[in-house]
């Protein structure tokens, strides 16, 4: 049920502004429903199938599946219409949820536009891989650990270990150990030292194969005794293999460059002071939100079900 509110509610922000939107061919204008008097036109039909399937056409669907997306829309339309009419585009988490809604589309509309004249080349690709092989994690670890809640227990753990010289690692982690990896006897596989909380990071490097830690290492998670299993180089992936997300990395600094250089040039005035959240004496109005019409002849009640 959340999934098909969230649905409806993208849907409906769309419909609430594509109604205002100037037409602009025949499509645009054409309707293939109306709810209330309120159109669904064809462009808005046609763009949601494609939106929704993949850049698929209303021609590449089933009779069935037509009628069902005819019918999400109309509910969708019935819907927004409603909550237009009960008064609740007039209040300020809905009006900021809608001018959200219309930042984050006009911002993916103009990457669109900026990453289609600005494809990056093979050239830009390599160059970024080669940047990225330069902090590509030369080793990986294997470690178990075994994480407790304080550190009393975690330093009692330790003194057990140096008795028995490390032998009764795997049992004192199926024991005492709160992290799933208990089950395992504590092991945690293999991994790159990035790929684990800081202080647990810097507490493996610096320990030898077979030694485990002589004080206990806190993170957010606990109180953790671990010991180096083993080391080993770790394999860079292939330009091949991570081209594709080479590309969508290069593209999201590329636009990112471009939002930066806008903002830039755009007139900014700040009324808030982030370290003491508090507005300064400059402080202007600002300007209301807009407020999507309701369709002709709803009226906009402050309450209603």
């Amino acid at each position: 049920m959340k999934h098909l509110r969230i649905i409806c509610l993208g849907l409906a922000v769309l419909a609430l502004t594509a109604c205002h939107q100037a037409p602009t061919s025949s499509a645009s204008t054409t309707a293939v429903a109306s709810v209330n008097g309120v159109p669904i036109t064809q462009q808005f039909y046609d763009n949601y199938i494609k939106m929704m399937s993949g850049g698929r056409t209303a021609a590449d669907l089933t009779p069935s599946q037509r009628a069902a997306v005819l019918n999400i829309l109309i509910r969708a339309q019935a819907v927004a219409q409603h909550a237009a009419k009960i008064g609740l585009t007039k209040k300020p988490h809905t009006q900021a949820m809608l001018e959200l809604a219309r930042l984050n589309i006009l911002e993916q509309a103009l990457s669109d536009h900026f990453l289609a004249k600005h494809t990056p080349t093979e050239a830009q690709l390599h160059a970024d891989y080669t940047q990225q092989l330069a902090h590509f994690p030369k080793l990986e670890y294997h470690a178990r650990h075994i994480l407790v809640k304080t550190k009393a227990e975690a330093e009692k753990i330790i003194q057990d270990l140096d008795r028995d010289h490390g032998r009764n690692f795997a049992a004192l982690a199926r024991a005492y150990s709160i992290d799933p990896s208990k089950a395992d006897g504590g092991n945690l596989g293999w991994f790159p030292l990035n790929g684990m909380v800081p202080h647990f990071s810097a507490a493996v490097a610096k320990l030898k194969v077979g030694q485990i830690t002589q004080t206990p290492v806190h993170t957010r998670y606990g109180w953790h005794v671990i010991q180096l299993l083993g080391t080993r180089p770790m394999k860079a992936p292939s330009f091949a293999e991570v081209k594709t997300k080479l590309r969508e990395d290069v593209e999201n600094k590329q636009f990112l460059t471009y939002a930066n250089s806008l903002t830039k040039t755009a007139k900014v005035e700040t009324y808030l002071d982030p370290k003491t959240n508090k507005l300064t004496s400059g402080v202007a109005g600002a300007p209301a939100m807009p407020t999507p019409s309701a369709p002709a002849g709803a009226t906009a009640p402050a309450t209603g079900g």
